[in-house]
């Protein structure tokens, strides 16, 4: 009853608009303290020491080092100008296919996405970069800013992402086993969305404008600066797709050549490049930002801990088990709770609060820990089930990002298009929520689809 008291009491501080972290550090203490006046064997005031250890296991883990460089990596391609570059040289490549600038922001956003490991990163970045470029060029404003809250969704599946670390962190899976697996549903989601651009044009071709043509010295300057940003992204995506590198090693390569490029652009161009003041923006907002990511693993932990000594988790996992619906339909409920969640919560901080919780569920329906895929009853082992399970957690908590009322995504590209109305962001966006539930059906009934990469390479 404390344990289902203390979830109650975490939801409400969080729908008060409590940061997430101070909910679940104030929850797991609070708790934590109401369970010691019930039971003799918790004692608070031990609980409270262990947490100058607690914070230090938080920060000084080899897993998480990766974290700040991949936070740091998107940050310094921002100040860099490689989104721009990238933007702009995919654009040329595609200025001749009616939309195509369209179809460029939605690769540029998918190549960054790649770089930021974060979908509000990737929105907000994007925004900045391409929403100019297509309202000089008459798109319209729904579809140029439903193209860009979509396509910011891309940063949190396409590795190496720091949502699919702490994923694999939390179920104790290989991370890069799930940078491999996302690759495929990722690839898939940019070809959706490309389609999905497609057809709106075809029905209603006044969305995009005529063909405007670029003269060959532009189109070749534009493509020319593409190089060096394939050559990074491809560097990190390949060799983690390998298994050439693992993620911490990927993203101090990512740092370095960025960092490189950046000097080599400084010295040919007074207006180009990473001058101090932009690297000094770039170590002070990954910081910030890395600072909030570890104190949110820390209250999680705390949290963690909390909710361990209630014995939720396995009451949960018992009932489920013992429960007579069917495990697909278990499955199905956890996926619309997560889009339902991802409207109001930042995808690290679900994904610290809720997997926990659906984890040992999923185990006890799959079967155990230790079941085979052929008396498995989602026909996978477990290592096969954490896998394929994270990847669809991660594409649903996106949709939360574009789901109403309150996409999280939406108000980002709203931030920088005051002008538009939430109502018009949200249809622009409406054809892309639809075509990523047909993904994510696809990912369901077909689990090989996601797993195929981590089973051949």
């Amino acid at each position: 009853m404390i344990g289902i008291c203390g979830l109650v009491a975490l939801f409400l501080l969080i729908m008060l608009r409590i940061p997430v972290a101070l909910a679940m550090l104030v929850t797991g203490v609070v708790g934590t303290f109401a369970l010691s006046l019930a039971s003799p064997f918790i004692k608070f005031g031990p609980y409270l020491l262990q947490f100058k250890t607690a914070i230090w296991n938080s920060v000084a883990n080899y897993d998480l080092s990766v974290v700040p460089l991949f936070v740091l990596m998107g940050f310094l391609a921002a100040e860099t100008g490689l989104s721009r570059d990238l933007f702009q040289g995919l654009s040329a490549l595609t200025r001749k296919i009616k939309g195509g600038v369209a179809m460029a922001t939605i690769l540029a956003c998918a190549g960054f996405g790649a770089v930021s490991g974060s979908s509000i990163a990737t929105a907000s970045t994007m925004s900045r970069v391409a929403l100019p470029e297509l309202r000089k060029l008459k798109y319209d404003e729904g579809l140029s800013t439903g193209v860009l809250a979509a396509g910011g969704t891309l940063g949190i599946l396409i590795p190496p992402s720091v949502a699919l670390v702490i994923y694999a962190i939390v179920v104790e899976a290989s991370i890069i086993d799930m940078f491999q697996a996302a690759i495929i549903p990722g690839l898939m989601a940019v070809v959706f969305f490309l389609i999905v651009i497609r057809l709106r044009i075809a029905r209603n071709p006044s969305l995009a404008p005529t063909l405007t043509p670029m003269s060959d010295k532009d189109v070749k300057h534009a493509t020319r600066r593409l190089l060096p940003v394939g050559l990074i992204f491809g560097t990190i995506i390949l060799g983690l797709g390998m298994g050439l590198f693992t993620p911490t090693p990927a993203a101090g390569i990512g740092v370095f050549l960025i960092l490189a490029y950046g000097m080599l652009l400084r010295g040919m161009s007074n207006n180009d490049g990473l001058t101090l003041e932009r690297l000094k923006t770039a170590l002070l907002a990954t910081a910030n930002t890395a600072s909030m990511i570890y104190f949110v693993l820390f209250s999680a932990d705390i949290l963690k801990g909390f909710f361990a000594r209630t014995n939720l988790p396995t009451a949960l996992s018992d009932w489920a088990a013992a429960s007579t619906l069917e495990p697909y339909t278990i499955l199905l409920a956890m996926l619309v709770m997560l889009i339902v969640l991802g409207c109001f919560m930042e995808s690290l901080s679900m994904i610290l609060v809720v997997v926990p919780f659906f984890w040992p569920v999923l185990i006890q329906l799959n079967g155990g820990d230790y079941v085979s895929a052929e008396s498995a009853a989602f026909g996978m082992t477990t290592d096969d089930l954490r896998i394929w399970f994270g990847i669809l957690a991660l594409i649903v908590v996106e949709l939360g990002l574009i789901t109403p009322p309150v996409g999280l995504n939406v108000f980002v590209i709203k931030s920088f298009s005051p002008d538009t109305s939430i109502a018009t962001i949200f249809r622009g966006v409406a054809p892309f929520f639809g075509i990523e539930l047909i993904r994510v059906t696809i990912l369901i009934l077909i689990p090989g689809l996601t797993l195929f990469l981590t089973r051949v390479l």
